[in-house]
């Protein structure tokens, strides 16, 4: 495994959430900088700064109409940026709703977590918002995807339950058997199962489809894992925020680290490239690439 690291021109600007682009490249959010970047595979980055003012770009997604959407968590906005460099924005209904988690539905609708709001929403391609208040108050839902059994899977932050939504709208939620364990990221996994990070206990959750649990701890404490991806080798990838590692666990269980060369990088958000890798961003600066040979 080797990590090359990309500098970004001004290191300020806090890479935070990357995604695989519909252009061949890797797309991610700069929080602090109210921008979207984009990185060739080659290392080529340019960026594109947002209409809204400090508008706090977070997760971002390729959409289903072949633009990248992402939250803009302190704007209360969804926008759109086309692989052109086009933005669109849309104001949420509720104030302050704090959007952060970001998935293609499986009605090819976005949906999105409302961190503050207690709510999840649904944005259609025409930028149509409604809102669905979850039943558990103070729940701080974080991450959200879709899973293979067509429902929407998402973390209660504060609750410390994973939750499903269901097409029939019904939410069911499965509490965590760690105290506190502050699930944050998550994804579908290739064995049909939910996987998820837990950043307050330094575990990795697996969910059934039927809501049953396994844990799995991390090698280290204090490795704060964040945002968890499938990855191109069937294994689950995930950033460690406080160990300044990236991790890897198989479907059964097995965990490897590796050290970014970068101290300090804070890595967020990681996710397959097209070719074949691993690609993460880091905030303190750089975006990075694992390559698996």
């Amino acid at each position: 495994m080797t990590i090359t690291e990309y500098p970004l021109t001004t290191q300020s600007t806090g890479p935070y959430s990357i995604v695989g682009g519909p252009d061949g490249a890797l797309w991610f959010t700069e929080i602090h900088a109210g921008r979207i970047g984009r990185i060739s595979v080659d290392g080529r980055t340019n960026a594109f700064p947002l209409p809204t003012p400090d508008a706090g770009p977070s997760i971002i997604v390729a959409g289903p109409d072949g633009a990248l959407w992402f939250t803009e968590n302190k704007a209360n906005r969804i926008g759109r940026i086309t692989t052109e460099g086009r933005v669109t924005e849309y104001a949420l209904p509720t104030p302050n709703a704090g959007p952060f988690g970001l998935t293609v539905g499986p009605d090819g609708a976005l949906w999105f977590t409302e961190m503050t709001a207690n709510q999840l929403g649904r944005i259609t391609l025409d930028g149509t918002v409604p809102e669905f208040p979850l039943p558990s108050p103070d729940a701080f839902p974080s991450f959200i995807t879709t899973g293979s059994d067509g429902a929407l899977w998402f973390t209660e932050n504060k609750a410390n339950r994973i939750s499903r939504m269901g097409p029939d709208g019904q939410i069911t939620g499965y509490t965590l058997p760690t105290p506190g364990a502050g699930p944050v990221g998550i994804t579908a996994g290739p064995d049909g199962a939910l996987w998820f990070v837990e950043i307050l206990a330094d575990q990795i959750g697996r969910v059934t489809t039927q809501g049953h649990i396994t844990e799995y701890p991390l090698p280290r404490s204090g490795a704060r894992p964040h945002a968890i991806t499938t990855g191109p080798d069937g294994a689950l990838w995930f950033t460690q925020w406080g160990s300044n590692h990236i991790g890897r666990i198989t479907t059964e269980g097995a965990v490897t680290e590796y050290a970014i060369p970068t101290a300090r990088a804070e890595p967020h958000g990681i996710a397959a490239g097209p070719d074949s890798t691993l690609w993460f961003a880091e905030e303190a600066g750089n975006i990075g690439r694992l390559a698996l040979r």
